[in-house]
């Protein structure tokens, strides 16, 4: 399993704190996958710019697309921008191939987030795995869950993951400057629509 695929299946909990937006899911998600990629030897970072590297791509399916969907010119792609072009429906990728995987399974009770039945986790070892990783605290998963509002991120000072890592450190942040953004236009949009609806009501 790779960080991104414990993610999803942590946000398509039963009982999450809050649902977590798609569009938010999506853009963690693809932060997720750099880490891993980073985590691999398949990117390194130059800065804010994502440089492939020589390792072989994943054997994780969704991770070889990541890997394979990347810039390799110079000047390379910022993490920003990866995120926003892999991130593009990619948490209802997600939705596919842990379902096809049999990771996810239907049950009753209204419709996810995503706009199909209502999915949960199965219990399978994997989902023991994503739990137990949260619940551990392991630095990583515990911010990303908790830039998309799934936890409330690793104890301590600091929301960044003590791993000496500037490249990961770099990503995280990324990720949720993204999602803050998102966020914001959310936000302006709504206020613009209900702008325009009182227009309408007034006399």
């Amino acid at each position: 399993m790779t960080t991104a695929k414990d993610l999803f299946i942590i946000a398509m909990d039963p009982k999450p704190e809050r649902p977590v937006g798609q569009g938010d899911l999506s853009l963690a998600l693809a932060g997720a996958e750099l880490i891993d990629l980073i985590g691999a030897r398949a990117v390194t970072l130059d800065g804010d710019r994502i440089v492939p590297g020589e390792a072989p791509a994943p054997d994780d399916r969704l991770l070889a697309e990541a890997e394979s969907a990347l810039t390799r010119q110079t000047p390379y792609e910022r993490v920003e921008d990866w995120l926003w072009r892999r991130g593009r429906d990619l948490a209802a990728a997600y939705q596919a191939s842990l379902e096809e995987d049999g990771l996810l399974t239907p049950t009753r009770g209204g419709r996810s987030p995503f706009g199909a039945d209502r999915l949960e986790p199965a219990d399978t070892p994997d989902r023991r795995r994503a739990v137990d990783r949260l619940e551990q605290n392991e630095p990583v998963l515990a911010v990303l869950a908790s830039i998309v509002g799934l936890a409330d991120g690793p104890s301590g000072d600091e929301s960044e993951p003590d791993s000496g890592d500037e490249a990961v450190t770099t990503v995280l942040a990324v990720v949720h400057d993204a999602v803050m953004e998102l966020e914001a236009v959310r936000q302006r949009r709504s206020i613009e629509n209900a702008a325009f609806a009182n227009i309408w009501r007034a006399p």
